[in-house]
């Protein structure tokens, strides 16, 4: 089984930056844990207009990324909290 990396938009450290410091750390934690299972996991998608972007639930946060099997890399585009997103 591969290891994949993870990548974080510039976007993503401004996202974190909003949210409480544990809560950003489980979001951390859970993005890591996405990458180690990327090859075991059923990746749901964003949006059927956005092609190869997933998201992934955290609590009331959203984790979108992409995957590049090619480069082995889970590259982080967002953090947004549900709420935010249903506007």
């Amino acid at each position: 089984m591969a290891w994949y990396r993870v990548a974080y938009r510039p976007e993503v450290v401004t996202d974190l930056a909003k949210i409480e410091q544990s809560v950003a750390q489980r979001i951390l934690d859970k993005t890591k844990w996405l990458a180690s299972n990327v090859e075991n996991l059923r990746h749901e998608a964003a949006s059927p207009d956005l092609p190869g972007l997933s998201k992934y639930a955290v609590s009331e946060w959203r984790i979108f990324y992409s995957i590049d099997r090619n480069e082995h890399l889970l590259d982080v585009h967002m953090i947004a909290n549900h709420k935010e997103l249903s506007r």
